[in-house]
């Protein structure tokens, strides 16, 4: 059922997050500190199992010079066009990880380079991951990541993982200085990637992290941010009770006095503010009846993006949206603005 605002207030509905004073100023700094470590890009192929696409883990330094994994999958070698092609990078759902390097072989089949960003210390809630979140956090935190150094946005959690995800970019627009590791090293992968054109995508939690990197690489040629978590939060922890938005209520509930703390630290990761800094075109999608995602966060920062944009409303979908036809949306909005494999 629809538990959200009418429609008619969806449309013009721009949240009620307020930007800290020094957003631009701590953002600078956190990405001016991850600049300091090398990149130590790695790609290794692995074993030849398919005929149409090929497969390689990727290591790249993230927030902390921590090692993130990744999987890259191309186009087999036949099948891609002469020149560079353009790439995807995807960050994956709350819970989520990079997965199995033989799932999520779409963006590859379609003739696109993909690169699939692990979460830090997420991948057990359905699909693997394989990076720990090395740089720990201060203080208490509930199930989940959610409140995962909640207390100041120097130890909370999207901090670390919205700079991986400029990290992942940057890696993908660098596969040509990428060194080549395992049994396999001679394989040669300059020139595959055009580097000026690469997209992010990503879905729920992964939305909010393609905003950010939308918003800290103006490099990005095109954004795909499907029902994006994250937005208009201070809305989203009143308005729906489900989880991982309730992980928050959850928290306050026992640490009482500390909901003016963690309200100031989630001002720097609202999507809403994320919005305002992205410039490439994007597309966007929503469910009218999801309760995880409430409508009227997603219209938040999908009405404050800065760039063109469209937006995919599923009036009778929650969550999960547009599904395959939110896919099939992408790969026409990407193909028409990164041109094809």
């Amino acid at each position: 059922m629809y538990s959200d605002l009418p429609v008619d207030q969806l449309a013009t509905y721009r949240g009620t997050t307020s930007e800290p004073k020094d957003f631009d100023a701590f953002w600078e700094d956190t990405l001016d500190d991850a600049r300091l470590y090398p990149l130590a890009l790695k790609v290794t192929p692995c074993p030849a199992t398919l005929r149409t696409v090929e497969l390689y883990d990727v290591v790249f330094s993230g927030f902390g010079g921590e090692l993130i994994r990744a999987w890259l999958r191309l186009p087999a070698q036949p099948l891609r066009t002469e020149g560079p092609i353009p790439g995807v990078v995807q960050f994956a759902g709350y819970g989520g990880g990079r997965g199995d390097a033989h799932e999520n072989l779409f963006w590859a089949s379609a003739g696109f380079a993909h690169l699939h960003m692990d979460s830090r210390g997420q991948g057990a809630g359905w699909s693997k991951g394989a990076t720990p979140d090395g740089a720990g956090s201060a203080g208490p935190q509930g199930p989940g990541v959610m409140t995962r150094g909640i207390l100041d946005p120097e130890t909370y959690y999207y901090r670390r993982l919205f700079t991986d995800a400029v990290r992942a970019v940057q890696s993908l627009r660098s596969l040509d200085s990428a060194e080549i590791g395992g049994p396999d090293g001679a394989a040669d992968l300059r020139g595959v990637v055009d580097p000026d054109r690469v997209a992010v995508l990503g879905q729920s939690q992964g939305g909010s992290v393609a905003l950010a990197a939308g918003a800290f690489c103006p490099e990005v040629a095109a954004v795909v941010a499907f029902v994006p978590y994250l937005a208009d939060i201070p809305r989203a922890v009143s308005v729906t009770d489900a989880y991982p938005f309730r992980e928050v209520c959850d928290f306050l509930a026992v640490h009482r006095g500390s909901t003016d703390r963690v309200m100031e630290t989630l001002r720097y990761f609202d999507a809403v503010h994320l919005a305002r800094r992205s410039k490439a075109p994007a597309l966007f999608s929503v469910g009218l009846m999801d309760t995880i995602t409430p409508p009227s966060t997603v219209y938040a920062a999908y009405n404050n993006y800065a760039g063109p944009k469209d937006l995919e409303v599923w009036p009778f979908n929650g969550h999960e949206a547009g599904g395959i036809e939110d896919e099939l949306a992408a790969l026409d909005f990407l193909q028409r603005e990164l041109g094809d494999g």
